[in-house]
């Protein structure tokens, strides 16, 4: 103990310097938006190689689920796929119609890295600017919303998930189209709290809840959670929902990261809405 000491006077100094430093770059990162986004995406491509070895070990341990949950979804997105139309009344004729466009695009992407213990969770993925990943795209997993891109790099995406704080992601009661915000609380990650709920709604315990479809980030009727409990606290005019999540968070390993085609035209159109009432 004594020598212990006799060190830290002796370098006391030195350690003072580095705690300076220290605090002198985190407050460069943290107030300049440049240096801050520089040193993200060097963090993000210095450590997604290593997130990649530790992925793929990680793989073998849960090969059965990640085949059935892909397979799954490969079913669900063939059913949901709008490729014909059969007329339902008369002759029944097939008709491949070219009026629609594309809205969102689906791109596959591998889990390299995801916490779940945090208040403010993240999620990294193996792809990133090069693959088209831009800042603010919805991401899904095998059964319904998992979060939106925060930061990308060449080949990185980090991933704001829906196991975070600030995270609110605009959902609807599918039976009755009742829309609030879906927030985690911080406490379980199997749980999520529904917001903005009237008390004169009627819903039951097992109810979908699915995205609204009233951001440019996720289609409507993407599946969220279930309803697990509510009531109304006394005094208040709005429910206290907890839901379950439909995703495992600590099994997800393969997601899609969605671009909306009609996302620029209807930012620019918001955006001119907002000034011309200002």
């Amino acid at each position: 103990m004594r020598n212990l000491i006799a060190f830290i006077r002796k370098y006391s100094f030195f350690f003072l310097f580095l705690g300076v430093e220290t605090l002198a770059f985190y407050l460069i990162i943290k107030n300049n938006h440049f240096q801050g986004s520089s040193f993200l995406n060097s963090t993000n491509q210095l450590t997604g190689g290593i997130y990649t070895r530790y992925a793929e070990l990680g793989d073998y341990l849960h090969l059965k689920e990640v085949n059935d949950a892909l397979s799954d979804e490969n079913k669900r997105l063939r059913e949901n796929q709008i490729r014909s139309f059969e007329r339902l009344f008369g002759e029944n004729i097939l008709v491949k119609d070219t009026i629609f466009k594309r809205k969102y695009l689906y791109t596959k992407a591998k889990v390299i890295n995801n916490s779940t213990h945090r208040q403010n969770n993240y999620l990294t993925l193996n792809i990133g600017s090069r693959n088209g990943i831009e800042n603010g795209m919805g991401v899904v997993g095998p059964n319904g919303v998992v979060g939106v891109v925060k930061n990308v790099s060449d080949h990185y995406a980090s991933v704001v998930s829906v196991l975070h704080r600030e995270a609110k992601i605009s959902v609807k009661l599918k039976n009755s189209s009742y829309f609030g915000s879906m927030q985690w609380d911080g406490e379980d990650y199997r749980t999520v709290m529904l917001k903005d709920i009237p008390n004169h709604v009627q819903m039951n315990e097992g109810d979908t809840v699915v995205t609204s479809g009233f951001s440019s980030i996720f289609p409507e009727g993407l599946n969220a959670a279930v309803i697990k409990t509510f009531h109304v606290p006394e005094g208040e005019n709005f429910y206290e929902i907890k839901m379950q999540l439909l995703n495992d968070f600590k099994q997800i390993s393969y997601v899609y990261v969605l671009k909306n085609n009609f996302s620029s035209e209807i930012k620019e159109l918001e955006s001119g809405s907002e000034e011309s009432n200002d």
